[in-house]
């Protein structure tokens, strides 16, 4: 667990030593910690940002410490609760940052563990196309569907979380639902079929080899850059196996700089680190579906680049549930 996410060691509060005090405060941080990587998704899933994340994770541990865990019939429910309303409140505030933002938007990539791949709904919700599919559904329309859909809680439980009525729930529920199903990525392979594609785009990318990268992608395959007016990137989508082809074989490297590629997971799915004179310069996510590369993610502004160099938990799954 981060130090900045982590259960304040000085949490201020009743006086060290009473022993009642000293229960209550194990006995919240146990249930933070059991829950973390849980809430951290959540968080995660409704942002897009690990960055805001841990931020909403920080804020959950000052409310969950002040709290009476004897009023608490359902910690689980109650600290999904939690991390809900703050998320939700956090996503309205990046909303109307992403207005000014320099060219398109891409979420913040992570690193995940090669378990993740092999659990294909929790790579799948976690996955950029995913979550770029997500920044579609308003504020309210989000959070319901990553808690009903990804996490499966009950219409009760998510009306507390997003101040609605259950019925209410039931209907953005449906409404958010549709919405998704009708732009979601089909058809994802095995893990082994996903890493058989990086391995044959790699190879086409650092050789520059048009042929290669043109067997590899889809007809309808989309690149997108996210440089945030930061770094060089592509200030729109660029779509089609002959643009995306000619744009990767020609436009990739430069011959001024030394630079490396090493295969890794980036949300749950395949993906290139990009280093550049031994640094980290970007990541890109690359979607695959039947075999092909139907998506190219390029990640190069730096503030969303802090999370990859070490792998990060992500889990829909519940302790005891």
């Amino acid at each position: 667990m981060s130090e900045r996410s982590a259960p304040p060691k000085d949490t201020a509060g009743p006086i060290a030593g009473d022993s009642h005090v000293d229960c209550a405060m194990d006995a919240a941080t146990e249930a933070f910690v059991a829950y973390r990587n849980m809430l951290f998704t959540v968080a995660y899933e409704m942002l897009g940002s690990a960055t805001d994340a841990e931020d909403v994770l920080q804020e959950t541990w000052l409310r969950w410490v002040g709290v009476d865990l004897d009023t608490v019939l359902d910690r689980r429910a109650f600290l999904v609760r939690i991390t809900a309303r703050q998320a939700l409140k956090r996503l309205r505030t990046l909303g109307r940052r992403k207005e000014s933002y320099v060219g398109p938007w891409l979420p913040e990539p992570l690193l995940t563990a090669p378990d993740v791949a092999e659990d294909v709904e929790l790579a799948d919700s976690v996955s950029m196309a995913m979550l770029l599919v997500l920044e579609t559904l308003a504020p309210t329309e989000r959070a319901v569907f990553v808690l009903r859909e990804v996490f499966a809680l009950d219409y009760d439980e998510i009306a507390q979380a997003v101040d609605k009525t259950p019925a209410a729930v039931r209907q953005i529920a449906h409404r958010a639902r549709a919405h998704v199903a009708a732009r979601r990525p089909r058809g994802t392979g095995s893990p082994a079929e996903h890493r058989a594609a990086l391995q044959a785009f790699q190879a086409a990318v650092e050789t520059g080899d048009l042929q290669g990268l043109l067997d590899i992608l889809a007809p309808d395959v989309v690149a997108l850059s996210d440089g945030g007016g930061v770094k060089h990137a592509l200030l729109r989508p660029v779509v089609g196996v002959d643009k995306v082809a000619r744009l990767l074989a020609v436009g990739w490297w430069k011959h001024d700089a030394e630079r490396s590629v090493e295969p890794v997971q980036v949300n749950g799915g395949p993906g290139l680190l990009i280093r550049v004179d031994g640094e980290i310069d970007g990541v890109l996510a690359v979607r695959v579906e039947n075999g092909y590369v139907t998506g190219a993610y390029h990640v190069r502004n730096p503030e969303k680049l802090s999370r990859v160099e070490r792998e990060i938990a992500v889990s829909r799954r519940l302790p005891g549930h």
